[in-house]
């Protein structure tokens, strides 16, 4: 009968030992890879809207809308909401005007595609007297601008017309 000769119990729990770190040191990286994709978070933040009133020059209220990508992917603003109707929509990577909803806006520039870490600036004016969304544009009225993204969220802002 010939003598077999097997793995010391030593040797074998090493070689398990070190299989299972490597397994876990593989398991981490690909759930650390998971993760990155799916923790992108979109995040703007309106920083300031200022509203020049009508004057001899520019009949119409001047809107400045100040925006901070402060989110860790980029952010396409598609819509341009007043009182909580489209008044503006992404077209052609612009904003255009919606005349329909609301036919007091107009004249809109600005980019609308925020990287991270971005601040850039939406202007628009708005016609005195003019219906928009249901309300008169007339000084002293509060009108609520948010701004609506491709990923679904929005950002609102409450403002006074001068």
């Amino acid at each position: 009968m010939a003598r077999r000769k097997a793995i010391s119990p030593v040797i074998a729990t090493v070689i398990i030992v070190a299989v299972t770190i490597a397994v876990a040191i593989a398991v981490a990286f690909w759930m650390t890879g998971i993760i990155g994709l799916f923790t992108g978070v979109e995040k703007i933040e309106i920083v300031s809207i200022a509203v020049t009133p009508p004057d001899q020059n520019n009949p119409n209220w001047q809107v400045a809308i100040i925006v901070r990508n402060t989110g860790t992917v980029p952010v396409t603003i598609d819509t341009v909401l007043i009182n909580g109707q489209p008044a503006a929509q992404l077209q052609n990577n612009n904003l255009q005007p919606n005349q329909n909803i609301c036919p007091a806006i107009g004249n809109i520039q600005g980019t609308v595609n925020y990287p991270p870490g971005v601040q850039d600036q939406i202007n628009f004016e708005l016609t005195p007297n003019a219906n928009c969304a249901g309300a008169t544009l007339t000084p002293g009225l509060s009108i609520e601008i948010r701004l609506h993204s491709t990923g679904g969220k929005e950002y609102p802002k409450l403002v006074v017309l001068p």
